[in-house]
């Protein structure tokens, strides 16, 4: 299901055009990510995607795969447009940060589900709601596994007009309840503004 915020053909530049503007559209990123990207505990880490950072991705996938046809691209436009967040949805990448072997084969087998143990909670006292994340469908299909788990995935909440004003309120927080894994962090302020960016457009 396509919405107004997801990008087209002419959005995505051209090898040459995107080297032209590729530094000053990096340093744009890694300062939107500062705000974006949320650790949850010591393994768990929480991108919060945007058109912005999904156009980033394609772009950085056609460069370095030289990918110049149409049809190319509308691949990758595909692959990753349900990744953008319509008005009244968030949409995250999670990463399990393990780098060893050993941390892999540790921890991989135990998360199976974590992609279902995403919880944001918002406002306080009789106010508070408590939204679960689900599985990005497109993509759900080749990471979810019974036995063993991937080590990212892809993640939307769908909220309510009543949920979206308790995260316009805050306090904000992110947890994870897996039976194997559990933390929560608050969100700072300026997370906080990010995301209702995202839900009110």
């Amino acid at each position: 299901m396509t919405h107004p915020r997801q990008l087209a053909l002419d959005d995505i530049a051209d090898l040459r055009a995107y080297e032209r503007e590729r530094d000053e559209f990096r340093r744009h990123i890694i300062d939107l990510k500062k705000h974006r990207r949320i650790p949850v505990g010591p393994i768990v880490t929480l991108v919060f995607e945007n058109r912005d950072t999904i156009r980033f991705q394609i772009q950085e996938m056609a460069r370095i795969e030289k990918l110049i046809t149409d049809e190319a691209i509308q691949g990758e436009l595909d692959t990753y447009n349900p990744l953008i967040p319509a008005a009244g949805q968030l949409s995250a990448t999670l990463f399990l940060e393990l780098t060893s072997d050993e941390e892999l084969r540790t921890w991989l087998p135990k998360l199976v589900g974590i992609e279902r143990s995403l919880v944001l909670r918002a406002g306080d006292g009789d106010d508070a709601v408590e939204v679960r994340a689900l599985p990005e469908e497109g993509h759900a299909a080749q990471l979810t596994r019974e036995e063993i788990t991937a080590s990212v995935h892809y993640v939307r909440w769908e909220l309510s007009p009543a949920e979206v004003a308790a995260v316009q309120r805050g306090p904000v927080r992110l947890a994870v309840d897996h039976p194997a894994y559990a933390a929560d962090t608050e969100l700072a302020a300026d997370t906080v503004d990010e995301l209702v960016a995202d839900l009110v457009g």
